[in-house]
């Protein structure tokens, strides 16, 4: 059988089916996985692993007859593509399963900053409703101007969703697309017209902190950022600062730069709602993103093909 290296962790299903066709070596069972392929990584031919861990550098290098690397999770940052592609390894990922759930979970956080949903449930919890009388008016989320950075197979389901609210949807991206949207080739231009800024653009390089004090500033104290792409796309420390200081008014944050460990200053905040990286994290699309990360490997080991490759990987 081929053999297959595992980084992260697998459901039962994944692995029963992954069983019948690979031996499987689990990095989480190793005391270092580094030694481990230092001294076996030739006979290693395929990768299974996600979008958080990624594979390091040193890990590729140490297999040098990888052939397909392929990731639970449609981010792949963690995951070298030109290095990749210069060895010949094809790295899959598992787009379009999970643009609805991650954009159900951008709304989520939208309508709850705009409702002030934890606000009011510790005011009920409290027992202040019946104390106090009725809690504070909140803002309505109908008719608002939307911002999409990144305006992908998810930003487009995003649109998508928030269409009944009658909401403007407006966009920034690398490129203009042929849609109806009005497009700004400057993204702190869009943010100052802009009620909501939603950000699910890639992570990576050039996007690493897109989302700066500017953005932040043109956004203003009436403004909503949403993050619900990675964590290095926001400078999370200008962030909190507007935060701090009300030059930013509202944050829904499912990433961070540095998680799972959140900020002190950040979590003390009550204008923002925080969530563990849970966009795509339900039963049912978790199961079809491990069924796709899966069939990807199976397709591979068959005949040399894959169903869903990164960009950078399309043409192999």
């Amino acid at each position: 059988m081929a053999e297959l290296f595992l980084i992260g962790s697998a459901t039962d299903i994944m692995l029963e089916r992954l069983g019948e066709k690979f031996t499987i070596h689990r990095a989480k069972d190793m005391d270092d996985p580094q030694t481990w392929l230092d001294e076996h990584g030739a006979k290693i031919t395929y990768v299974g692993t996600n979008g958080h861990d990624g594979v390091k550098p040193a890990f590729m290098a140490a297999m040098p007859n990888l052939k397909a690397i392929s990731c639970y999770g449609v981010g792949y940052d963690a995951i070298d593509t030109d290095a990749a592609r210069a060895k010949g390894v094809v790295v899959t990922h598992t787009p379009n399963v999970l643009n609805a759930e991650v954009a159900t979970t951008a709304v989520l956080l939208m309508l709850s900053c705009y409702r002030e949903v934890l606000r009011d449930d510790a005011y009920v919890r409290a027992g202040r409703w019946e104390a106090e009388g009725n809690a504070p008016l909140t803002r309505s989320a109908d008719g608002q101007t939307v911002g999409i950075l990144g305006l992908g197979r998810i930003g487009q389901a995003i649109a998508d969703k928030l269409a009944p609210f009658g909401t403007s949807i407006v966009y920034h991206s690398r490129s203009k697309k042929d849609v109806d949207y009005k497009y700004y080739d400057n993204l702190t231009a869009m943010a100052r017209d802009v009620d909501t800024l939603i950000c699910i653009t890639p992570g990576g390089a050039s996007t690493n902190k897109i989302v700066n004090r500017e953005v932040m500033d043109a956004l203003g104290p009436q403004g909503t950022l949403i993050n619900v792409s990675r964590g290095s796309v926001v400078d999370e420390a200008a962030m909190i600062s507007a935060l701090q200081d009300g030059r930013l008014g509202w944050a829904g944050l499912d990433v961070f730069e540095a998680e799972p460990k959140v900020p002190e200053a950040l979590r003390a905040l009550s204008n923002v709602v925080l969530l563990p990286h849970v966009g795509s994290a339900t039963h049912e699309t978790r199961a079809a993103m491990g069924a796709l990360t899966v069939d990807n490997l199976l397709q591979h080991l068959e005949n040399g093909t894959v169903i869903s490759p990164v960009p950078e990987c399309a043409d192999m």
